[in-house]
């Protein structure tokens, strides 16, 4: 073989038997190969990475039997996530529900671009059952869409009344659970969950990624629109995710303690006027979290009592918390709601909502608490 044609056609490396990595490698390959055709016909195998790849379908595995459901199609954002559960369950003539506190970059997705498909949406607040009901009983609702707890209002939904309603109905329910985790949930009558991997499944920032679990006829429903959309999750990106959730319930964990920690501090000081994290005992939430949720997670909002000027003098004064509207990564982030999140909303949907110029949300990282709570406490004096 010529060395022109062996750059092409590299030497590989075979293990001696019982000799293998403790690391699954990864298969940064787009295409995959069979002795013969005939072997390769019904062997259920790989063929092309926009189908399916070792790494990637490693991922798929772990996170459906974290969220207790066996099958996932993963994508390369929460929000293609969030698309491909639409389009795989309605189409022209279908209604979906939403909720006013649902993830703005959804609101947008559901008011804005679904219309031009022919596909109708309900909006009403996560609370309101009786309006929930009747926006259900309608003959074109086909999807429910929610979040629990809710992005960026930390408001706790009622899964199990939630789904009740649905499923009374013969309507799919999708919760975007990203906020609460891949370890939550799983025990309620969800057909598909939403994750973005961007955020706590990856914990580090730094790639991004989203997924869609159910159970295996679920879905088989909606693979083939992910293999024809394209939307395909790169096996590095599935690589990266899959080494972040090894640790990925330590990070949780200490998310949650130091979450709890500085919204007790915020609860006490006399510049708050409320703060929202269903953690905290005097949340209209806790009870409920308490019953649904193992633990509640790094998020929290919280309400200055000041004007939009003092709350961006607030945020800006910040050293350690950085301005930035993700979430879940080592990091501790800060955004305010209202410009970052609500500014799709109108003054009445940003009045039930709860939303003002003052409203801001931390994304609370594993630093020491101490030294959170003195970046606080500094940017208080700096304002206040």
């Amino acid at each position: 073989m010529k060395k022109s044609t062996r750059v092409n056609h590299q030497p590989s490396v075979k293990f001696p038997p019982g000799n293998k990595s403790l690391i699954s490698p990864i298969y940064q390959s787009v295409k995959f190969t069979y002795p013969s055709i005939a072997e390769s016909i019904g062997a259920g195998g790989f063929d092309y990475t926009r189908d399916s790849n070792p790494t990637t379908r490693q991922l798929e595995l772990l996170a459906a039997e974290l969220q207790d459901r066996d099958d996932a199609v993963a994508v390369a954002t929460g929000m293609a996530a969030i698309w491909l559960t639409m389009l795989g369950n309605l189409e022209s003539g279908d209604r979906v529900l939403i909720f006013l506190e649902s993830y703005r970059p959804t609101r947008v997705a559901v008011r804005k671009f679904l219309p031009r498909l022919g596909i109708e949406y309900s909006m009403v607040s996560i609370h309101d059952h009786d309006a929930i009901k009747k926006e259900l009983a309608k003959e074109d609702t086909k999807l429910m869409l929610f979040e629990s707890p809710t992005n960026p209002m930390l408001q706790v939904g009622d899964i199990q009344a939630l789904v009740d309603l649905a499923k009374s109905n013969n309507v799919v329910v999708a919760l975007d659970n990203t906020f609460a985790g891949l370890h939550n949930h799983g025990q309620f009558e969800v057909d598909y969950f939403i994750h973005s991997l961007t955020k706590y499944a990856n914990g580090h920032g730094d790639t991004m990624g989203g997924i869609v679990i159910g159970s295996k006829e679920k879905i088989r429903r909606i693979k083939p629109f992910a293999t024809n959309m394209g939307p395909t999750l790169d096996p590095n990106a599935a690589f990266l995710i899959l080494r972040g959730l090894k640790t990925y319930y330590l990070r949780y964990r200490q998310h949650s303690i130091n979450a709890l920690t500085i919204a007790e501090y915020l609860h006490a000081h006399a510049k708050v006027k409320r703060v929202n994290y269903p953690g905290l005992e005097t949340d209209p939430g806790y009870a409920l979290a308490a019953k649904q949720m193992h633990d509640t997670g790094g998020v929290l909002a919280f309400e200055l009592d000041a004007n939009k000027d003092q709350a961006w003098k607030f945020i800006d004064s910040l050293q350690i918390f950085a301005t930035t509207a993700s979430l879940g990564s080592t990091e501790s982030l800060v955004a305010p709601v209202r410009l970052y999140l609500g500014s799709d909303l109108s003054d009445d949907e940003l009045q039930r909502s709860g939303i003002t110029d003052a409203t801001v949300r931390l994304a609370v990282g594993v630093e020491d608490v101490d030294d959170l709570i003195g970046d606080l406490e500094q940017a208080f004096a700096a304002v206040f």
